[in-house]
């Protein structure tokens, strides 16, 4: 299991990080459809990822209304692992109640959701707290204001944030740096061999501004898992035909299953070993979030660090899944051609 720095911090992530979306829900609920397992069955999961090196655990305070943070929390303690070598993130936006404040990105729902938070997982601080969502009610300033007061009193080591567009972010790091703020260090953000488009404005900036990515849904929901196909439906209850989320372009997702079982049955793995492994090999990426129900799965999953896809794999799955060409990013090629040929020529001469 490598490790690798978080963004331009020095704080150093599994490859893979343990999602407990599957931890705490409900039947009959959304969280329920993802998953709902308790205690004992998340508290084994946990084992077996950290006994595999995974030191990066994500969570939600709305995930599963709050049990997820509870069971994490416990699993934790009753695992008895040292504070020190595991990584815990956490989110905080979502609605946690009916008050018109029990929501968003305000100074009073961000101290709200910290103090409970920390009860739920039963921790003195968190790793990684992250903005779940964009609050179009909130000024931007008010925000990150929240989460450096969060930095400054110990409750929080680094802030990111989740599914912001690119220049949101950017007005955000912007802010931060101008008032000395703590600021975002990582995005957790969609993105799958299957769903590209972060591809366009998100991995651009990330780059420049020196975030980290955290991925989440990596498998796309299921799709990805090898039970879908363009004649397979999967399973009946299985997540994605019962919970058909995220939105994918099936045609292309279809053409890039058939590539990829291709691949894994000349490779010796599984088709979500592969579409992990494309994962792995992004540059961008800092970690991909796994989530699973059941140990056999986790173990699947925690194969994909194995797995080394060759240059004509990458060059076959890009062929099949490749973004098409919108403006301005054709425009900006065509524009850039001649000054990013004077950068090359710089680079060999060094």
């Amino acid at each position: 299991m490598r490790m690798t720095p978080l963004g331009r911090t020095g704080l150093f992530v599994s490859e893979l990080c343990l999602g407990t979306m599957t931890f705490g829900g409900t039947e009959g609920t959304m969280w329920g459809s993802i998953g709902r397992l308790g205690q004992a069955e998340a508290e084994r999961l946990m084992g077996q990822a950290i006994d595999a090196g995974i030191n990066f655990i994500d969570t939600a305070d709305v995930y599963g209304g709050g049990a997820s943070e509870e069971i994490t929390g416990r699993a934790l303690r009753n695992l008895k692992r040292p504070r020190d070598e595991i990584v815990v993130a956490t989110k905080v936006f979502s609605e946690t109640g009916p008050g018109a404040n029990m929501r968003g990105n305000t100074r009073a729902h961000i101290l709200d959701g910290i103090k409970a938070s920390l009860r739920r997982l039963q921790l003195e601080h968190i790793d990684l707290y992250q903005i779940h969502g964009f609050d179009p009610a909130t000024p931007v300033e008010e925000t990150v204001r929240a989460l450096d007061q969060l930095v400054r009193h110990g409750h929080v080591r680094y802030v990111g944030v989740s599914n912001w567009a690119a220049w949101q972010i950017v007005k955000a790091l912007g802010i931060s740096e101008r008032l000395g703020l703590a600021r975002f260090e990582s995005l957790q953000a969609y993105y799958t061999v299957a769903g590209r488009d972060l591809e366009r404005e998100l991995i651009p900036m990330l780059r420049s501004e020196g975030l980290g990515l955290m991925v989440w849904s990596p498998l796309a929901g299921g799709l990805l898992s090898g039970k879908f196909g363009r004649t397979q439906q999967g399973e009946a209850d299985s997540r994605r035909a019962v919970f058909d989320f995220p939105p994918v372009n099936k045609e292309r997702a279809w053409d890039v299953v058939e590539v990829m079982r291709e691949i894994a049955q000349a490779r010796g793995a599984t088709v979500p070993q592969i579409a992990l492994a494309w994962l792995l090999h992004q540059p961008q990426v800092s970690s991909v979030i796994i989530g699973a129900k059941r140990p056999e799965q986790l173990a699947d999953n925690i194969g994909a660090t194995e797995v080394r896809l060759e240059a004509q794999d990458l060059e076959k799955l890009d062929a099949v899944s490749r973004l098409p060409v919108e403006y301005p990013g054709w425009m900006l090629d065509r524009q850039g051609e001649v000054r990013r040929r004077q950068l090359a020529q710089i680079a060999r001469a060094r």
